[in-house]
């Protein structure tokens, strides 16, 4: 009776994926604070109209952060009709915009070329 309690049992140890997970994606390291705290845009949306006057195509915003809206919804029909529902949102913070200046493009063969640039005075 008393070999049995003394005797231990042999735990086998998992693979490590199991044991220690890693914390986070590796796409997002090094873990470090920017150089640059101004955020930059990378596509511009396509015009509808290119016989339009020259306007703004993009704006620079920066995520603030999260919060949830408490809203109804409107739908005949639907199973929430007159009813309120709590949906997620995104909180942006858009910084003052000024204007620099203005640049001309040219289309080529090859894609768009800057044509001539103007800055404010």
């Amino acid at each position: 009776f008393f070999f049995f309690l003394s005797r231990k049992k042999k735990v086998k140890m998992s693979h490590r994926k199991f044991e220690a997970p890693r914390h986070g994606n590796l796409g997002f390291l090094p873990k470090k604070r920017t150089k640059h705290h101004s955020g930059r845009i990378r596509s511009f949306p396509k015009d509808a109209d290119a016989s339009a006057p020259p306007h703004l195509t993009a704006f620079r915003a920066y995520k603030a952060g999260m919060t949830h809206v408490v809203r109804g919804v409107d739908r005949p029909g639907a199973l929430m009709h007159k009813r309120e529902v709590v949906d997620a949102v995104t909180v942006l913070e858009t910084p003052p915009m000024v204007v620099v200046g203005v640049v001309g493009y040219v289309e080529t063969p090859r894609g768009l070329r800057t044509l001539t640039t103007v800055f404010a005075e």
